[in-house]
């Protein structure tokens, strides 16, 4: 599509003729309008219906990764202006990976910072808002200037600096939710710009114009094709590793294939922030036959771009398209050396195959992840399972579609469902979404067939229950391979790894402690770690814990280890009753609140931090809506202990949490659950 942009009319008080000037990466959409002296940024969307209007009020700057959605008018008065970061004087500004809502008004004099969010319908005139900060929808920023990380919420009027400087924090959630925004604007930007080339666009037309698409494989031809997935793991120290893309063997080996079959290499990286809105900067690859030559350009990227992120990935040069995208460096990682030969096999010493400063990944996939115990362990927390699928063009977006919906809680009924919805998806990607039905959350999403692979037959083997993580004591909650698998399979898709353990009767309170993180790097290492606080806490509860550093959530939440190898009981759950006694520490005796949390309200208060309770009886607690106990504005130990008695009073056959509030940043710093209903 053309562009619609215009030379700024000549006027009393300018008479240059200005016109816009936009990054070859952007894409601006014909039924929007750009006038005047503005520059569009790198990756850049500006979307339809759009006007930006320098013709009064300029110059105008959009910086890289930004988007302006539908709707959003940005002008400028004649007189007035701000300074940008880059020292030169602006009537609007607004920065890196910031999102402009559908709607919103930005009217110079104005600054909008870097990672900011407008929202839908909110004005921002005569203003500064710095980085980070979040506006919520029909909200007015006028004549004042907004620190670094504030919120504005919806619907407010902020126009006096006193209003401003009083403004609370962003909130996680928020941010999550910005960034999340970011990131589906540059998929919409780079699908708006395959759309208008027909080199990119004809492919997908074909795909879509088959009229059938391969049967799936007869049951006996499967189970024939399909290796059990216990054998393989059983033989993965003799076996290469996958790496993160669809091939086996090293990255040397991938690169020559590539250029086998006509393909040229490519490579981007991208610092952290950039890798969070998808704004990769493209590597200088030779377009050469020559696998040495280019095979020594990558490893002279990956050791210039260390602490980065770097990605490899094909490009068809006759249908102009991108394929095999493959990330091969991570900001932790040190550069990884190439062997400029073919694939060797892995050592057998029972590591994940590759060394600690490898800088490739090992993806997720059936042939490292014992799948049948993935799912019982799931099962076995009172999860649900799920699926999700999706072809690789949907896959590079992360577009993904859900499968038919798994009713069943047994092992096998489950089991048999995924082998079916994996046999009717051959040829697509094909996730595992284990989820917490209770705070309707997900806690694992495990990648069980790729695209390029033969459908998968799983086998529901039954675990060990005592079984070691390797060749140690401990004891875990389910195979050795399912747990060694499980750590591998984390740190391959970049989680970081932490340890928590519990008492009998901490576990009955969930209330867990944190044991130092497990090596980010090595697998080997994270087992032997794990291994040792398994041995240490041998007569406590053990859970595995994968974090995702970017979403700052929890992705996954294993039991590893039980006291001794015993099951666990169904405990009969008691209204807890307060002690303030004379030493200073609450009973311990079974329904008495612990000295932990004696020593949590102490150290809360200590902080400053007021304290609140919230209750729940069993409905309201399995769909997460609590509600208040009186207030407690009390700051006192004994006067807050006495109000936390009379909620427990109150409520002896509920569920009772207790909240460190943070009054400042209005935001809540603990919760943590101290009375259960008698069952």
């Amino acid at each position: 599509m053309v562009v619609r942009s215009f030379a700024a009319p000549p006027t009393p008080w300018s008479r240059d003729l200005a016109e816009p000037k936009i990054d070859p990466s952007a894409y601006v959409h014909s039924f929007s309008n750009l006038i005047g002296d503005v520059y569009i940024g790198a990756n850049v969307l500006i979307a339809p219906g759009t006007s930006i209007r320098a013709d009064e009020g300029n110059p105008f700057h959009i910086g890289d990764s930004t988007n302006v959605q539908d709707g959003v008018v940005i002008h400028g008065l004649e007189k007035g202006r701000v300074i940008g970061d880059d020292g030169k004087e602006y009537s609007v500004w607004i920065g890196n990976s910031t999102s402009i809502t559908h709607m919103a008004l930005i009217h110079g004099p104005a600054y909008v910072g870097n990672n900011c969010f407008v929202g839908f319908r909110s004005t921002v005139f005569n203003a500064r808002v710095g980085n980070g900060c979040i506006i919520s929808s029909h909200a007015l920023v006028q004549d004042v200037e907004i620190s670094a990380g504030k919120y504005v919420s919806a619907g407010a009027v902020i126009i006096t600096q006193q209003q401003a400087d009083l403004l609370p924090n962003v909130r996680e959630s928020d941010q999550q939710f910005a960034d999340h925004v970011i990131g589906i604007n540059q998929s919409l930007r780079q699908g708006y710009r395959c759309a208008s080339d027909i080199a990119c666009i004809t492919p997908i037309r074909k795909d879509l114009d088959k009229s059938s698409r391969p049967e799936p494989v007869s049951a006996d031809k499967f189970n024939n094709q399909s290796q059990d997935i216990n054998q393989v793991n059983q033989n993965h120290t003799n076996t290469p590793a996958p790496r993160n893309g669809s091939m086996n063997g090293d990255l040397a080996q991938q690169i020559r294939q590539l250029l086998a079959q006509g393909y040229h290499v490519a490579a981007e990286y991208a610092d952290e922030r950039r890798f969070r809105t998808g704004s990769w900067q493209s590597l200088a690859i030779p377009h050469t036959t020559d696998a040495g030559i280019v095979i020594g350009a990558v490893q002279a990227a990956l050791v210039e771009n260390e602490g980065e992120y770097v990605r490899l990935f094909g490009v068809d040069p006759k249908a102009k398209r991108r394929l095999t995208e493959t990330i091969i460096q991570r900001p932790s990682d040190k550069p990884a050396t190439i062997s400029n030969v073919a694939s060797p096999a892995f050592s057998g010493n029972g590591s994940s195959g590759h060394s600690a400063n490898s800088a490739v990944a090992v993806s997720a996939s059936p042939n490292d992840v014992n799948v049948a115990g993935q799912v019982r362990q799931l099962l076995a927390q009172g999860y649900r399972i799920s699926t999700e699928y999706a072809d690789a063009r949907r896959f590079r977006s992360a577009a993904w579609q859900t499968g038919p919906a798994i009713e069943g809680s047994h092992e096998s009924t489950v089991i048999a469902a995924l082998n079916s919805i994996l046999a009717e998806h051959e040829g697509e990607y094909v996730r595992l979404v284990g989820v917490d039905p209770k705070a309707k959350r997900r806690v694992a999403e495990v990648i069980i067939q790729r695209a390029d692979d033969k459908a998968i037959s799983i086998g529901a083997t039954s675990g060990n229950a005592n079984a070691t993580v390797s060749n140690g004591a401990a004891r875990a909650n389910g195979s050795a391979a399912d747990v060694s698998a499980t750590v591998r399979q984390l740190l391959a898709q970049g989680n970081r790894i932490s340890v928590e353990h519990a008492d009998e009767r901490h576990f009955r309170t969930t209330s867990w402690q944190t044991l130092p993180a497990l090596d980010a790097n090595n697998a080997a290492s994270a087992i032997a770690t794990l291994e040792n606080y398994i041995a240490e806490y041998s007569d406590e509860y053990v859970r595995l814990v994968g974090v995702d550093p970017k979403a700052k959530r929890r992705v996954l939440e294993l039991l590893v280890h039980r006291p001794h190898g015993q099951a666990i009981a169904a405990a009969p759950r008691v209204a807890v009753k307060v002690n303030n006694t004379a030493n200073g520490s609450y009973g311990g005796g079974l329904g008495k609140i612990s000295a932990d949390m004696l020593a949590r309200i102490r150290q809360l208060l200590a902080q400053g931090y007021r304290i609140g309770t919230e209750h729940a009886d069993e409905r309201h607690f399995r769909t997460s809506s609590w509600h208040s106990c009186s207030p407690i504005a009390a700051s006192n130990e004994s006067e807050v202990i006495r109000a936390l008695e009379d909620c427990l009073a109150e409520h002896g056959n509920e569920y009772v949490r207790l909240l460190g509030i943070d009054i400042k940043a209005k935001r809540r710093v603990y919760e943590g659950i101290i009375q259960r209903p008698v069952k």
